[in-house]
């Protein structure tokens, strides 16, 4: 053997050798040099995986977890929460787990949450700020200030030829349906007097896809950009110009009328996949002003009346203030037509008290460019925002 082939077999051994140190090094030192950039994607979960806190034992860790997510019970100390479900897929897993969905607790923590059923006895409070174009939802910090508050979703609004889309996304710099952020979407018609609520994953299996005029796009690797309806408003018109707040009724596909009883409301517990069947129409409106309004859904023609159908709340007519009243506790500080308050209508088999309606969602002005939005259970934030932004919407033809 020559010396030259001898020295590339010693230069081979000692490249190996070390690049085998370098890896036992790097995984070992990658929690506390946090810092470092790893572009091998596998090799990063690797090392988490094999890190000393996935090795917690689960009696410890999950007594560790439920003392912080009972002590960080607000925003913005919940983040240490959001944090921890960060470190691994143990604690992740365990993380979800300890913490109980909006109905229950009461608390938003997770992305999926906004897509959860609302606290079960109170109102939760949000509020909406507009600018420009955008839209955004905040959870309220404070009661009595819209100053500050914890970033929910963004809505982006696009004129078209015939309609109006909002684009609602959980980035508030990036809305748009080409990213991983699309949550789904508000489409009206051209006189701003119908809209369409559009998931972009599906909450449930009886919920069709529909392919609508903008462009389809992947979100995710599993799951295809789609156009699932799960709710539909309606603005009656107001041809007489007469006084007083808008007429709207809406009605969601995804949610039974049953939940306005004990019984529950279907929750999603992370964003998933599911099969479609066929769509067909249900009469939202069949007034004498006008022709009945056919909207889309996810449920067979003979279940049409199992779905949640919410009205406005009808205001009061006050004589001292000679105009119409809707007693939102404080929580709306200007007159508007944009207000209003929805409960529950009759058509749900709940007995019609004007008294005594429990309010599912109120969404009033309180400056220029902001509005309170307090929604509860049945309904999630994502809906109860769509339903706002509907509100908040131009209508030329119903004021």
């Amino acid at each position: 053997m020559s010396f030259k082939s001898i020295l590339q077999d010693k230069k081979g051994e000692f490249g190996s050798s070390w690049r085998k140190r370098f890896d036992l090094k790097f995984s070992y030192g990658m929690i506390s040099r946090s810092h470092r950039v790893v572009q091998d994607t596998s090799f990063r979960i690797d090392a988490l995986k094999q890190s000393c806190w996935a090795n917690v034992p689960p009696e410890l860790l999950r007594e560790v977890l439920m003392r912080i997510e009972a002590s960080d019970d607000t925003w913005p100390p919940r983040k240490n929460v959001v944090a921890c479900a960060g470190v691994c897929n143990n604690w992740r897993e365990m993380m979800k787990e300890i913490v109980k969905s909006p109905e229950v607790s009461g608390k938003l923590t997770f992305p999926i949450s906004l897509k959860q059923p609302g606290p079960r006895d109170f109102l939760l409070q949000c509020y909406i700020k507009r600018s420009n174009q955008t839209y955004y939802l905040f959870l309220g910090l404070h009661q009595a200030s819209t100053d500050d508050g914890k970033f929910l979703l963004a809505a982006r609004r696009r004129r078209r030829l015939t309609c109006t889309d909002y684009i609602i996304s959980l980035n508030s710099e990036n809305v748009s349906e080409g990213n991983s952020a699309f949550v789904g979407k508000l489409r009206s018609n051209f006189l701003g007097t119908k809209f369409t609520i559009y998931e972009a994953q599906p909450s449930n299996t009886g919920t069709n896809v529909t392919k609508c005029h903008s462009t389809m796009k992947q979100v995710s690797p599993k799951v295809p950009a789609g156009n699932y309806p799960v709710g539909h408003i309606a603005y009656e018109l107001n041809v007489l110009g007469s006084r007083g707040s808008r007429r709207m009724k809406c009605v969601l596909d995804a949610i039974p009328a049953r939940t306005v009883e004990p019984g529950g409301a279907p929750t999603q517990t992370e964003f998933v996949n599911s099969n479609s069947d066929s769509i067909p129409s249900l009469p939202l409106f069949g007034s004498k002003s006008g022709p009945a309004v056919s909207v889309q859904s996810g449920q067979q023609s003979g279940q049409n009346e199992g779905m949640l159908v919410l009205r406005n709340k009808a205001p009061r007519w006050l004589e001292q203030l000679q105009r119409w009243c809707l007693n939102f506790n404080r929580r709306v500080t200007e007159a508007s037509v944009k207000n209003f308050q929805l409960v529950a209508s009759p058509e749900n088999g709940v007995a019609a008290d004007p008294e005594h309606e429990n309010v599912i969602l109120e969404c009033g002005k309180v400056g220029k460019d902001v509005f309170t939005m307090d929604y509860q259970y049945p309904i999630s934030a994502f809906q109860a925002f769509a339903i706002c932004l509907s509100s908040i919407d131009s209508k030329i033809a119903c004021e």
